[in-house]
Order: structure tokens, then C-alpha cells, then sequence
């Protein structure tokens, strides 16, 4: 497989400081010194930046980025692409060094968002990853940044695409009931031991994405987070009753829980842009010498149950 990885992330955001806040002060990246108001890069780990927001009306995910090793295996990436017909974009100027890689090679998927496929990332060991609120680390490496669950309206195309063309592998699938009447079945797909890279559905979101993940290093690392989003300030206690103070703005969509399939410990928090972040930890690895798909009825073993204000 050449794709080794999901490498970085661009959303397009309405509110650029907001974004910022949320990714810092919420969920523990490290911003990078490029940051404006306009455009901001964000890290997680060595790499020069993981995530990365700009300006902009989409409110959605606007590119991904996958990494391959290196100049030989974007070579093949490119001629599987040509031979599939898909159309590279030619005029991508000076593009791999905005994004801090050596190369890559751009391009629409079935539904019109960008791909991109590099190799050569920018990396800063000399400067290591710093939580501001002490998050103690996240799981990358080899695994990359994490997932996100894809909205697409023709699944079959969608995996046509993904699997056929790009070469992910499937994971297991979920039927997911979102209401009496209507269940969708989601796709988990990986490119390396993390179990999904990537989710796709044929679902109707008002976001090409549900929600984005990032796994934390440690058990504690979710439950700080889970507070913080929550609004809870443990520096501001009642000074009788040591109780914290409970702000009026939880960003929390679920309470924590256990997924069925990767058995990740985590929960789900709306994004200043309206789609979901989903933070845990301790999911299991895919082998793909061993591993055999499965079919699952619902989401999770236990809690991930819905905060959300019913109107």
C-alpha cells in the first residue's frame, strides 16, 4: 500500500481566533508562530504542523493530506491516479512548500474536495511538542493524526474511489441507526495499524465531515479535556465547598464512551464550525496479517450518549 498515513488537515473557517482558542485553550495543540487572524497551524506532535485552519466560508473541511514515503512511491501514486482518469491539478504554484513538504500532487476526489498526496514533511525534533494546557501527548507516528468521518452522497462511489483508486483497506462497517426509520451504514477504513483513517457514509449532514479525531496518550489526557470542554474551570472554586465553577457554554455533544469497533474511550465536542471533534484514547490496532471484517448493529459498547438540546 503506498499511502502510509493521514499527514495533515486544512479546514475553512468563518472564525479563524475562535478556531484558534478552541485548538489551544480546549484541546491542547500547540500553535505554531504563523498564526494570524486570518490563518492559523496548528501541532500535535514533531511534525511542523498537523492541522491547519484559513479563512474562508466553507465552515468544513477543505483538503487532506496523505503521506507516502517518498519521491518513488508519489511517482506511483500519480500514475495509479492518471490510469483511473483521475484529473491532477497542474497549477498548484508554489503549494508543497505552503503546506512544508518536499512534493506532492493535488486533486479532486468524486465529490470535489481537494486531496493532496505528499511526501518529505517538515519536521522539528530541535523543538519539541508543548501542550498548553498539558496534554501529555498524541498518538501519531506511523498512525498519522487520526480520522474523519466523511460524509459523501453515493457511498459506492465513494469507495470506488478510496479503496479501488487510493488503496485503503476496510476495516468492519457499522449500521448506524439515526432514527426509527433510518439507519446508514458506515464505512471504517485504515492505511496502517490505526483502525480507521477514515469513515464514509452516504449520510444526510449538513458538513462533508460528521466530526475529526485526535487520540491522546493517556486515560487523563481525555478526562482533562472532557472538563475543559465542558466548562469547567478547576482554578475557580468555590472557596467552602471546593466545588468548580460550571460555565454556561459546554461545547460537549456526547458523554464519554467506548466505540464498538475500535474500542476507543472518548467523546464528542461541537467545533466553532459546527461539525464535531472527537477526542480519546486506547484504540485498538488493525494487523492486517490477522484481521477479519465485522458488521456491527450500533456505535458503541457503552455511554457516548447525546447531550445535545433537544428542540
Amino acid at each position: 500500500m503506498e499511502i502510509k498515513a493521514l499527514g495533515y488537515m486544512g479546514f475553512s473557517v468563518n472564525d479563524v481566533p475562535e478556531w484558534r482558542r478552541y485548538l489551544t485553550k480546549l484541546a491542547g495543540l500547540m500553535e505554531t508562530p504563523c498564526s494570524t487572524d486570518e490563518q492559523a497551524r496548528f501541532r500535535m506532535d514533531s511534525r511542523s504542523w498537523r492541522i491547519g485552519v484559513e479563512q474562508g466560508d466553507l465552515d468544513d473541511l477543505a483538503f487532506a493530506g496523505f503521506e507516502v514515503a517518498n519521491p518513488s512511491a508519489l511517482e506511483k501514486m500519480r500514475v495509479r491516479l492518471q490510469e483511473a482518469g483521475v484529473k491532477i491539478i497542474s497549477d498548484v504554484g508554489d503549494l508543497a512548500k505552503k503546506r512544508d513538504v518536499l512534493d506532492l500532487i493535488a486533486f479532486k476526489d468524486p465529490f470535489g474536495m481537494q486531496i493532496e498526496i505528499f511526501y518529505g514533511a517538515g519536521d522539528s525534533y530541535e523543538k519539541p511538542f508543548v501542550s498548553p494546557t498539558g496534554v501529555t501527548g498524541f498518538q501519531t507516528g506511523d498512525q498519522g493524526l487520526g480520522h474523519y468521518f466523511y460524509a459523501v452522497p453515493d457511498v459506492v462511489k465513494g469507495l470506488s474511489f478510496y479503496v479501488d483508486v487510493l488503496g485503503f483497506k476496510l476495516s468492519d462497517v457499522i449500521d448506524i441507526p439515526l432514527g426509527p426509520d433510518m439507519t446508514v451504514r458506515g464505512h471504517f477504513l485504515h492505511c496502517n495499524g490505526r483502525h480507521h483513517t477514515m469513515a464514509i457514509a452516504e449520510a444526510p449532514m449538513p458538513k462533508r465531515i460528521h466530526h475529526f479525531m485526535l487520540q491522546a496518550a493517556t486515560l487523563d489526557d481525555v478526562g482533562h479535556a472532557c472538563d475543559r470542554l465542558d466548562g469547567f474551570d478547576y482554578q475557580t472554586t468555590d472557596s467552602n465547598l471546593g466545588v468548580a465553577e460550571e460555565k454556561p457554554n459546554s461545547y460537549l455533544t456526547t458523554t464519554i464512551g467506548r466505540h464498538v469497533n475500535d474500542h476507543m474511550v472518548s467523546f464528542y465536542a461541537r467545533t466553532p464550525s459546527g461539525f464535531e471533534m472527537e477526542f480519546g484514547w486506547g484504540a485498538r490496532a488493525v494487523d492486517d496479517c490477522n484481521w477479519t471484517m465485522t458488521r456491527h448493529s450500533r456505535t458503541a459498547m457503552w455511554g457516548h450518549k447525546s447531550l445535545r438540546k433537544q428542540k
